[in-house]
């Protein structure tokens, strides 16, 4: 009988990610999915749904309907009402960039669940793909008081030298460090000083380009 656990195997083989990836998206402890029963928690199937949405409730918890749901939102460009798009990139690694301006973006977003957003911006490089992606659009959140960071939330971070990166923000043996963790296992993860951060934006989600 096909088990949660086989479901959320195929839905990782299906969208090329890896089993760990899937974890941290879902902000899963390392192994939860080997260790899934057929009835998993409900704070579990909850994180999973949250980090992927595509995923039909009923099909993860009973095996019943299809793999995907139909209740993705869909994006549309607005030029009077959304939140603002720029054609920028926010570096998946740590590269220097000029940073966005604010006064022009190129047109608006409009996008359920994503009306809080504080900006949409492409990102370019390979570090947390799959589970952000070369190319992809990103909305973001500013977050004004980040003297506290939730372990295992993605956040671009802007440092004091004009450096930026996309991470997974994991705990440093260093208290005076966040680590920052990518899913792409071929980079590797890396401490930052808290003292070094200047300003930080909330990962919400990202979708393919336009």
């Amino acid at each position: 009988m096909e088990t949660v656990k086989d479901r959320i195997i195929s839905f990782i083989q299906l969208e090329n990610l890896t089993v760990r990836g899937f974890e941290r998206s879902a902000n899963l402890s390392n192994g939860a999915v080997s260790k899934m029963g057929n009835n998993p928690r409900s704070v579990i199937v909850e994180k999973i749904l949250r980090a992927f949405p595509k995923i039909n409730r009923d099909w993860l918890v009973t095996g019943e309907g299809e793999m995907y749901a139909d209740n993705e939102p869909t994006p549309e460009i607005s030029y009077t009402e959304g939140v603002p798009y720029y054609d920028v990139d926010f570096q998946l690694g740590f590269d220097e960039l000029i940073p966005p301006g604010i006064e022009n973006p190129e047109y608006l977003i409009k996008m359920p669940g994503y009306e809080k957003a504080t900006l949409w911006c492409n990102v370019s490089g390979n570090s947390m793909e799959p589970e952000i992606s070369n190319g992809d659009i990103i909305a973001l959140r500013r977050v004004e008081d980040f003297s506290f960071l939730t372990y295992g939330d993605v956040y671009g971070i802007i440092t004091t030298n004009g450096l930026r990166t996309i991470k997974r923000i994991g705990r440093s043996d260093n208290p005076d460090c966040y680590r920052l963790i990518p899913t792409n296992k071929a980079y590797d993860d890396q401490d930052i000083p808290k003292e070094k951060i200047l300003i930080v934006y909330r990962v919400m989600g990202a979708m393919k380009s336009f």
